[in-house]
């Protein structure tokens, strides 16, 4: 058995021995972490950075700026792209640099996660967008606006979600816009089986049009998410009041609406509606395209 005296560990049973070597391995891990944590930080990741569109992590390792973008692309939480940065740097911490697990688990830590304080954590911009990371930030940004609209000397020409719908359109689809900008609501029809009094009817397609092809889109299969995506930005809308009965009659005999018809079988029953264009559609078209004769 060592003595005390020369300097090294003394094996005796009990919580002193394994707290000597408890020590021993805590002075390795941080000696280990603080090396590591001083190379991110050279490398621009940081707890608490915050990090604007491209420019994420530039200089870091192909790895980290790989894991980090695909998050960002794919709109993860904060927790989440943390979390896969975290396991980028367990597997360069491994690999790379040769550490010990107890000196991973210290350098992830160093990454901030879901588990730290929400007060703390930052707004990410990823892309044109601003999320927010915590309810303090939505409180924050939220009286921001209170503020501006007691503001007599704030002025703001156009409806701040033009700029951002812009982004979300495809060339189609402002095609679209512009030709339902020009001519008006046009018709639009559901195509139901035919049961007595109407009761147990089903509907074996809705919403069929030939706007997209009037339109003159590139790509007519897709005619269908480019009217579902229109909606959802709330730039039109289905109603249920028709438009003059012999528009109809040339939409009816479209490939679309003839395929449907043989579907729903005997004595099909055809709902007449037409697609319109909001009144912020409206407004829209008017402030973002040139529309002219």
């Amino acid at each position: 058995m060592a003595d005390d005296r020369t300097g090294q560990d003394v094996a005796r049973p009990g919580s002193r021995a394994v707290e000597r070597s408890s020590d021993v391995e805590q002075r390795q891990i941080s000696n280990e972490a603080r090396l590591i944590r001083g190379v991110f930080r050279a490398a621009g990741v940081a707890a608490g950075t915050v990090v604007r569109g491209s420019q994420w992590a530039v200089g870091t390792t192909y790895e980290v700026t790989r894991e980090i973008t695909q998050a960002a692309l794919d709109g993860e939480s904060s927790a989440e792209i943390a979390e896969r940065t975290g396991n980028a740097l367990r597997s360069i911490a491994r690999s790379a640099l040769g550490v010990t697990e107890g000196s991973v688990r210290e350098i992830v830590s160093y990454v901030p996660t879901s588990n730290g304080p929400t007060s703390s954590q930052q707004a990410l911009t990823v892309g044109p967008y601003l999320r927010s990371a915590s309810t303090e930030e939505l409180r924050r940004r939220g009286d921001a606006l209170l503020a501006r609209s007691a503001d007599v000397y704030f002025t703001e020409d156009v409806h701040p979600a033009y700029d951002r719908i812009l982004d979300e359109l495809a060339p189609d689809e402002a095609r679209i816009l512009r030709f339902m900008a020009l001519n008006g609501p046009q018709p639009s029809v559901d195509v139901r089986t035919n049961r007595p009094l109407g009761i147990g009817s089903e509907l074996v397609q809705g919403d069929l049009t030939s706007v997209p092809e009037q339109a003159g889109v590139r790509y007519p299969d897709r005619a269908r998410s480019y009217l579902i995506n229109l909606n959802r930005l709330g730039l039109t809308l289905t109603s249920d009041d028709p438009v003059v009965l012999s528009r109809y009659m040339v939409l009816e005999v479209q490939p679309v609406v003839e395929a449907a018809l043989k579907k729903a079988g005997r004595a099909p029953k055809i709902v007449r509606k037409s697609l319109r264009l909001t009144e912020f559609g409206e407004d829209f078209c008017r402030t973002c395209f040139t529309i002219g004769s």
